[in-house]
C-alpha cells in the first residue's frame, strides 16, 4: 500500500461541491428502487455507473471481494474505500493488499483523524471496551461519512440474510444520515448464491472466513462463531450491541 492511496478521512474529496441536490438523489431512489429490486446484481451496478460516473464508489470490509468483483467487471478501475481503523486482522490487511495488487480496481484506504494512541489519550485506553459506541462512531461511522463527501452513491455489500436488521435492505435505497444513495447489489444473494460466485469466479476471501470467523470486524471486538451459530454473534460478543452504526 502506497502512501498516496491511504488517506485520512478528512483529506478524501470532501471539498467537491458539484454533485447533485439531495432532492435529486431522492427522485432517482423513489423511481429506481421498485425498477432495480429484482435486477441481477451486474445490472444494478451498471445502472449506478451510468447514472453517477465517478461520484459513485464502492466500500469493502475485506470479509471478502465479491461486490470488488462484480464492480471491477463492470467499471475496471472503479474506487473501492477500505476503512482502516487501525484495530484490524492482520488477514484483513492482507487481503486489501492482495485485492490492490491483483484487481482491477482504485484502492482507497481511509483512516480516521486520530490514531488509536490518539483516541487512547483523549478518551481512555481501549475505548472499544468503556463505550464501544463512541469508539465505533469515531473509528467507522465519522471516517466513512467524511470519505465519501465526494460522492452522490456508494455501494456496500449488505444482505438481508446477514441478520434479521438487515431483512427489509433495499437494494437501492436513501441514506439519510449521509445524504446519499446507497446501493446494494447483493442484498437478495443468500449465503449460498455468495459462496458459489466466490467459487466459481476464484474471489478473494479473508482466511479468517475459514477459521471460524463469519463475521469480521475490528479484532478486539470480534470472537469465532460455533458451527450452527448466527454468523453475526461473534461481533461484540457479550454485549446488546449488533451494529457499528453505519448501517444504522
Amino acid at each position: 500500500m502506497t502512501a498516496a492511496t491511504t488517506i485520512t478521512a478528512r483529506n478524501n474529496r470532501a471539498t467537491e461541491t458539484d454533485g447533485r441536490a439531495p432532492e435529486e438523489l431522492r427522485e432517482l431512489v423513489s423511481h429506481w428502487g421498485a425498477e432495480l429490486e429484482l435486477a441481477p446484481a451486474e445490472h444494478i451496478i451498471e445502472w449506478a455507473v451510468a447514472t453517477f460516473g465517478e461520484r459513485f464508489c464502492v466500500t469493502s470490509s475485506m470479509g471478502d471481494a465479491v461486490l470488488a468483483d462484480l464492480a471491477s467487471k463492470v467499471a475496471p478501475g472503479i474506487d473501492v474505500v477500505f476503512l482502516d481503523t487501525g484495530y484490524h486482522f492482520v488477514e484483513t490487511i492482507g487481503t486489501r493488499d492482495a485485492v490492490e495488487a491483483t484487481m482491477p480496481v482504485n484502492l482507497l484506504t481511509i483512516t480516521p483523524e486520530q490514531s488509536v494512541a490518539e483516541q487512547d489519550a483523549a478518551y481512555g485506553k481501549d475505548l472499544y471496551k468503556t463505550d464501544p459506541d463512541r469508539c465505533c462512531a469515531l473509528r467507522k461511522v465519522r471516517p466513512l461519512a467524511e470519505a465519501l463527501a465526494g460522492y452522490d452513491a456508494w455501494a456496500t455489500g449488505l444482505r438481508r440474510a446477514e441478520t434479521h436488521n438487515r431483512i427489509i435492505a433495499p437494494v437501492i435505497g436513501w441514506d439519510a444520515k449521509k445524504q446519499k444513495v446507497k446501493v446494494s447489489p447483493i442484498a437478495r444473494w443468500s449465503d449460498e448464491q455468495v459462496e458459489r460466485y466466490i467459487a466459481e469466479n476464484g474471489v478473494l476471501v479473508n482466511p479468517l472466513v475459514y477459521d471460524g470467523y463469519p463475521s469480521i470486524g475490528c479484532w478486539p471486538c470480534t470472537r469465532r462463531v460455533a458451527p450452527g451459530d448466527d454468523p453475526r454473534s461473534g461481533r461484540w460478543a457479550g454485549t446488546n450491541k449488533t451494529e457499528c452504526g453505519i448501517h444504522s
